[in-house]
């Protein structure tokens, strides 16, 4: 009969219906009692079946403590036969005997849990806590609670009614509600804990935003290529200026190398597409063609994407490309991280705050009176003491190695055409043999040192160092919303994961309901990364026909 409280996800419930069995149990003994008593006579035989099933009751306290008591003796005559039976045999509550108890010693020796515990039988036959608080004047079930094995259902039952009688509290505050309710759970300690763990409620008042390990870098970071070839763009400010009396905004356009660590920067009268378009036309006159362009979901930057490929799509794309592959080079791509997710951004956002420290610092030596003009002189010397940096520190302070390594060594050496250096040399003629030897050999030395220093410094992983399961279509999870309390975050189901070349799952699609709307309205997809979700019921939880 145990078994089929396996199907209660409730502990009231369970009690509940193992009470009514009881009741009816008892109902049936009593008929058949009278049935005999009465020499089968029928008219008195239907007189006390209408008395004995008049009609339902609910289940008194004592019935329910009837109950309780019977399912933790069942529990422990399926979990603990061989102390049962030892502690039948050798009855050593109140004895002196000193072979009883050494019999009793030597039989329990196995079982180290209940041998510190001193266990015994009540006249109940179920199995008590013997212990070594006997003379404390408490009631008889605190000072001997019962005995639950370690696991099953019945226990994950009972540590979950607790918990929930605790309003969803810690571990220390469970454990001493059960205690004192009289029962002794095994295990107690880590079976509170998986109980917690899986709890939805404490997953979405005090549960951990997901994360995986730290993904490999992209190849665009990896090969050796002219300053630029593979940038990433993103806006920084508002920097307020002066003009005449009026005070304008201005905001900073921040374009930086992911190979040499790079930065130029360009100013922008405001956030719209057209705007970033003219910025990105004046920093390939600069600095030469790019051919990917690395970014966040920002609207003027998905707007430029879209005015790119709506411009590309009414040329004559097979003589564009044949032309672009002439001139090795090719149209730019652009690579947009998922929305919320700064920190797949942060080659490019540690050199935004590196450009605002050198910033502040001019702006506290010539004032904050400034115009366009003097924004614009400001941002270029910011750019220029950033590029002067060193890419490794390891031989600073050795004054016998060569120059650190710095963006500045390069950025003069760049060829118009787009070819990795060093090795098919293009437009030699135009070049003296020496000076053309000289060029190629400096930009060559930069290269063996940004594999044999730079290089190597990417290699560690700073944080997520470790495999976490990966986030499964249908699992059940909370939308973290920096600007909202976290009793008001979006519940949502994952319909869709992207699956990186590791193998590993690091954004995914959501399916939200719409806010303020009815139940008949159509659902609304998201795409996020998994930082930004809190999972509260995994695919294997998810009751089946539930939503």
């Amino acid at each position: 009969m145990i078994d089929r409280l396996r199907y209660f996800s409730d502990w009231h419930r369970a009690k509940r219906a193992f009470a009514l069995c009881l009741r009816f149990r008892d109902k049936l003994y009593q008929k058949y009692v009278h049935t005999r008593n009465t020499h089968n006579d029928e008219r008195q035989k239907q007189h006390s079946q209408s008395q004995s099933f008049s009609h339902y009751q609910s289940p008194s306290v004592s019935e329910l403590q009837a109950a309780e008591l019977q399912i933790l003796k069942l529990l422990q005559s399926m979990h603990f036969k061989h102390e049962i039976a030892t502690l039948k045999r050798n009855s050593v509550r109140g004895s002196n005997d000193r072979n009883t108890l050494k019999n009793h010693r030597k039989i329990l020796q196995g079982e180290s849990h209940l041998l510190r515990l001193d266990p015994f039988l009540d006249q109940d036959g179920i199995i008590r806590v013997g212990g070594r608080i006997r003379q404390l004047d408490v009631p008889s079930n605190v000072k001997h609670p019962i005995i639950v094995p370690k696991g099953g259902h019945i226990t994950d039952l009972i540590i979950r009614h607790f918990h929930q009688r605790v309003y969803h509290q810690g571990r220390g505050i469970t454990i001493n509600e059960i205690r004192d309710h009289g029962l002794w759970i095994i295990g107690i300690s880590s079976g509170v804990s998986s109980v917690i763990y899986k709890c939805v409620t404490c997953r979405r008042l005090r549960g951990m935003v997901q994360n995986q390990k730290m993904s490999d870098l992209p190849t665009d970071r990896l090969e050796p290529a002219p300053p630029f070839t593979y940038c990433a763009v993103d806006y920084f400010g508002p920097i307020l200026i002066k003009d005449g009396r009026k005070e304008l905004k201005r905001y900073g356009v921040l374009f930086t190398c992911l190979l040499c660590r790079a930065v130029h920067v360009e100013t922008a009268n405001t956030l719209e597409t057209d705007l970033f378009i003219n910025c990105l036309r004046r920093f390939i006159s600069i600095r030469g063609p790019t051919r990917q362009l690395r970014s966040d979901r920002g609207t003027n930057f998905v707007g430029v994407q879209n005015e790119f490929h709506e411009a590309a799509s009414k040329l004559d794309s097979e003589r564009i490309q044949e032309y672009l592959l002439k001139e090795n080079c090719d149209l730019i791509d652009f690579e947009m991280n998922v929305p919320s997710a700064s920190h797949m951004g942060g080659v490019w956002e540690r050199q935004i705050r590196s450009v605002r420290n050198v910033l502040d610092s001019l702006l506290l030596e010539h004032g904050t009176n400034l115009d366009d003009e003097s924004l614009r002189t400001f941002l270029c010397e910011a750019s220029a003491i950033v590029n002067s940096r060193p890419l490794t520190v390891d031989s600073l302070n050795d004054p016998l190695s060569p120059t650190p390594l710095t963006p500045n060594h390069l950025l003069t050496k760049k060829s118009k055409v787009i070819l990795p250096p060093p090795a098919n040399f293009q437009r030699v003629d135009l070049y003296s043999r020496k000076r053309w030897r000289r060029v190629q050999y400096l930009v060559d030395q930069f290269w063996v040192r940004w594999k044999s220093k730079f290089l190597q410094n990417l290699q560690t992983r700073n944080k997520w160092h470790f495999r976490k399961r990966n986030v499964q279509i249908g699992d059940i999870v909370l939308l973290k919303d920096d600007n909202l309390p976290r009793n008001q975050w979006r519940l949502g189901r994952v319909v869709e994961t992207t699956t990186d070349t590791d193998g590993l799952v690091r954004n995914v699609k959501l399916a939200l309901p719409p806010v303020g709307s009815g139940k008949q309205s159509s659902l609304v997809y998201f795409e996020r990364p998994i930082h930004k979700l809190i999972i509260l019921l995994e695919t294997e939880e998810v009751p089946v026909g539930k939503p």
